[in-house]
């Protein structure tokens, strides 16, 4: 059987195998370096040279912050909750070997070796592109990625509470939408967990009731309804105040007055 890591880790790399948006970015970044020439290529390479130079550069850059990245994304949960932070990470230690991957390809078209202080040079370079790639990365298909690294083999009939760490799993509270986590708060604590809310529900086992886009709540944890300038509140037995929305509004007021 394949380690969870790793069939998570292949799931997301899957996601920019599998992406149009993102191989047609690629195609079109290499096009416009080397219809440009920028850096000298102009003028010391032909067209179909350039455009060699630039697919394998960018080939190996890109192969290289999509690895670091991912690798990031998945090893930095315990530590860095936000994915963009995650990913960043990696993005950025990814520019030390594109520095060095950069100086091969210099090598291979134009002889020029590498030394220290020159991979360097480069890897300081390609500390912004880096950056600007986890950007765009993450603004056109974070959802995606959160969803392909989501557990999928949760058995039938399993709660929500099996994810949780033995020592967070007591009373089911309420559910939260937490960027693309679910926040899950029992009556020991409360753990964020990489499943889509809709998924969460489903294995909450407690009765309850969905009273927000990003909020669900066990019946046996509210405490009262409030009024806050016309919006309709949640009360909960821990002092939280949950916020109603008008879709969820007359349902909750049938179940809980």
């Amino acid at each position: 059987m394949i380690h969870p890591f790793l069939q998570s880790t292949l799931r997301e790399l899957q996601v920019f195998l599998h992406s149009r948006r993102f191989w047609g970015t690629f195609a079109a970044i290499v096009l416009l370096f080397a219809f440009t020439g920028p850096y000298g290529t102009m003028q010391s390479m032909a067209f179909g040279e350039r455009l060699a130079y630039w697919l394998s550069l960018h080939a190996l850059a890109w192969v290289i912050a999509i690895l670091c990245a991912v690798a990031a994304e998945r090893l930095l949960r315990e530590v860095i909750v936000s994915m963009f932070a995650r990913m960043m990470a990696g993005s950025l230690a990814a520019a030390l070997p594109i520095g060095f991957a950069i100086g091969l390809v210099d090598y291979v078209f134009t002889g020029e070796t590498t030394t220290l202080q020159s991979g360097l040079q480069r890897a300081l370079f390609a500390v912004p592109l880096c950056a600007l790639f986890c950007l765009l990365t993450y603004m056109a298909m974070s959802q995606k990625i959160a969803e392909a690294a989501a557990p999928h083999e949760t058995s039938p009939g399993a709660s929500i509470l099996d994810r949780l760490k033995p020592e967070n799993r007591g009373s089911l509270l309420r559910l939260s939408v937490q960027d693309h986590y679910t926040e899950v708060v029992t009556g020991r604590g409360r753990e964020l967990v990489l499943l889509r809310f809709a998924d969460a529900l489903e294995t909450a086992a407690t009765p309850g009731l969905r009273v927000h886009r990003s909020h669900w709540v066990a019946d046996a944890h509210v405490e009262s309804l409030k009024r806050d300038n016309g919006r309709l509140l949640i009360l909960t037995r821990d002092g939280t105040r949950i916020p109603v929305s008008r879709s969820y509004a007359e349902d909750v007021r049938r179940r809980f007055t």
